[in-house]
């Protein structure tokens, strides 16, 4: 598909490199000189220095025939203006980003009607989300749902001294009276789709498969249990924090806040009067114990600044903090706060990206996809897909393990009639079902691609 993007900061350009590696042609929009040619030096495409919401630049980027248009630049009202001008101009699916706190659902909903946008994505929101969703489970590092909440896929880092290390995936079920698929491992920068005989070593980060309502017995029972977070520390009382706050108190946790702009912690403290609000400097030790970090179930370091985002959780991890996640952008320092030790990084960046890809491979649905939902997982080194099976599958009534299926590719799980199935060899594949599959250094689009 063709697909323009306005605005090319952090969120703007890992929307561009993951719809460049999706194969699709790709136009960008800035009006700033540098962010155009720090993007045209990276990837061969069309880069236009411009005003987004400028009728001419559009015609420029080839607005008449383009799918798609995304537009994600620091203004909010920028973006709506821009998106109005290219439904205008024939782009059937706009893509607006919309942060401000401000811009409620009811706001939202309706803009979406009013300006005819199809979808809008708020980047702090949806890492919000993200972080709220692991806290739920703490022993996660990054959890995905599917079929609206009744399956999921949860991310896990093994310890050394983790019960199910040294056991093959076929000990661990016959240990394990529970239904459940280790659906894929990844070791070092290794992802690999196991078999039964596959062996777990620590450090391995491994995806799961169950029913939503069974995971915590399930990790239990394979001795992965961390203690349930009641309360939670936050360093930075910044967008993302004040939507994961509000979702914290909801959920009944304690939420203390920790910041050094005092007009920022006041406004907080007024939107927000359950929560503590504190201000001071939190990248100092002593503030962060004066104010209970040994005690805390949690902490979150989501400041503006990566590297102080990292370091801090490092050494909130130190302090043997159960559970610490750190907000951090840029690729490279993700890695680099892997190596430390942190194992739950969230980027708000790539959290987005990841939502535009999977709209854009939905959107190929009139091209025979039937791609319901998209997760990127093992840093991006696999994907994990929900299909829609349409009536005419043509491997319908086909025993799973008579399937020929291409190299690293998994059915991980199936939804029939809203029940979660942990698929095995003789369960097959029906019209009407939900499946969901994982496929490693692949992209897939149909269904029918997993057949060799």
């Amino acid at each position: 598909m063709k697909i323009i993007v306005v605005g090319c900061g952090k969120v703007g350009t890992a929307i561009v490199s993951s719809l460049v590696g999706e194969g699709h042609d790709v136009v960008v929009v800035d009006n700033s000189p540098q962010a155009i040619t720090e993007i045209r030096d990276v990837y061969d495409i069309m880069c236009i220095c411009g005003n987004g919401a400028n009728f001419d630049t559009l015609v420029e980027a080839g607005a008449d025939s383009a799918d798609m248009f995304v537009s994600v630049t620091g203004s909010d009202e920028l973006n709506m203006l821009s998106c109005i001008i290219a439904r205008r101009m024939g782009i059937e699916h706009t893509v607006c980003r919309v942060r401000n706190p401000e811009y409620n659902d009811k706001s939202l909903n309706f803009f979406r009607q009013q300006i005819d946008l199809s979808l809008t994505i708020n980047p702090e929101f949806l890492t919000a989300q993200e972080i709220f969703n692991i806290l739920k489970l703490p022993a996660a590092v990054n959890i995905e749902t599917f079929s609206r909440g009744a399956f999921e896929l949860v991310e896990l880092i093994l310890k050394q001294d983790t019960q199910i290390v040294g056991m093959s995936l076929a000990q661990i079920k016959k240990q394990v009276a529970q239904s459940f698929l280790v659906c894929v491992v990844q070791r070092g920068d290794e992802v690999i789709i196991p078999d039964g005989k596959f062996v777990l070593e620590a450090g391995d980060r491994i995806g799961i498969t169950a029913p939503k309502s069974e995971f915590q017995s399930l990790l239990k029972k394979m001795g992965i249990v961390q203690k349930h977070t009641r309360n939670v520390m936050i360093l930075g009382a910044s967008t993302t924090a004040f939507y994961l706050a509000k979702m914290l108190i909801a959920g009944g946790n304690g939420v203390k806040i920790i910041d050094k702009n005092r007009e920022t912690c006041l406004k907080v403290a007024d939107l927000l009067p359950q929560a503590t609000v504190i201000n001071s400097d939190g990248s100092y030790q002593e503030v962060l114990l004066e104010e209970g970090l040994s005690s805390t179930d949690a902490f979150l370091s989501l400041t503006g600044l990566d590297e102080q985002n990292i370091i801090i959780s490092c050494y909130a991890s130190s302090q043997n903090v159960p559970k610490v996640i750190a907000k951090v952008n840029r690729a490279e320092l993700t890695v680099m706060a892997e190596k430390l030790g942190l194992d739950c990084v969230v980027s708000p960046k790539n959290t987005v990206s990841d939502v535009i890809s999977r709209y854009a491979r939905a959107l190929q649905n009139s091209m025979g996809s039937n791609v319901e939902t998209l997760y990127k997982l093992m840093d991006g080194k696999a994907e994990a897909l929900e299909f829609n099976v349409q009536s005419d599958f043509k491997y319908q009534h086909i025993l799973l393990k008579d399937l020929e299926l291409r190299p690293n590719i998994l059915i991980a799980g199936i939804i029939r009639k809203r029940k979660p199935i942990i698929p095995k060899g003789d369960d097959e594949i029906l019209a009407g079902d939900k499946v969901i599959v994982i496929a490693a250094g692949q992209s897939l689009n149909d269904l029918s691609d997993i057949m060799r």
